[in-house]
């Protein structure tokens, strides 16, 4: 085993302490902000946009990168995002970003992986555990704009289940329910429900399969 010159491990403490600083800084400006003190120090590198009222709970056991500024939190006045134990935000190849509205929810569950992906609240997204959203996919609970000045913009709660696998480069859409255990394949547009233990993908997503329990997965 490669022994650790004392020389990089004082170095490794002296930034995790003063990242732990910057962390309760932060805290010190917006009371919403929680960090479990389980939770990696590498959110001291993210970046926060917070507004009056905004609520940011990042659980034990939570990890991210050390990327500068690859994880970006937005939070509306108001609103709510809660991120579970021992899930992993993953930004050392392509961004994370969690965006939630005035008002809105966004719960990421237990153990969840989120690889350089957007997650984006109007109303409520949530995320079950042992969810993973792939590189480049986005789910949106809403239209985010208006369609025309006689069609107001359609928001409507998005919810993941447990074990559900989004693949790479998938857009997930406001009102869907992707049931637990379900796989959707690469560059799928998800319109509509996809049942449990289902094996989806296509433009727009239609079952094309069954899928077993994933809980030994990862």
């Amino acid at each position: 085993m490669t022994r650790v010159p004392a020389s990089v491990v004082l170095r490794l403490r002296a930034i995790q302490a003063w990242d732990r600083q910057r962390l309760k800084r932060l805290a010190r400006r917006h009371p919403g902000f929680e960090l479990h003190p389980e939770a990696s120090s590498n959110f001291a590198v993210a970046r926060y946009q917070l507004a009056p009222g905004a609520r940011l709970r990042i659980d034990a056991g939570v990890v991210t990168d050390r990327v500068a500024g690859a994880l970006c939190f937005s939070l509306g006045e108001g609103a709510s995002v809660e991120v579970g134990e021992g899930s992993w935000l993953r930004t050392e190849i392509e961004p994370v970003h969690l965006v939630a509205f005035p008002g809105a929810r966004l719960i990421v569950g237990p153990d969840a992986f989120l690889n350089g992906c957007h997650l984006s609240a109007k109303s409520e997204v949530r995320l079950g555990r042992k969810a993973w959203i792939g590189m480049g996919s986005r789910v949106f609970d809403a239209d985010q704009h208006d369609l025309d000045d006689d069609t107001p913009e359609q928001i409507a709660p998005v919810c993941i289940g447990d074990g559900v696998w989004i693949a790479s480069d998938v857009t997930v859409l406001r009102g869907v329910t992707v049931g637990s255990h379900s796989v959707v394949g690469t560059r799928s547009l998800v319109t509509r429900d996809v049942p449990e233990h289902t094996l989806a993908f296509g433009q727009p997503a239609k079952p094309r399969g069954r899928v077993g329990e994933r809980w030994k997965t990862r």
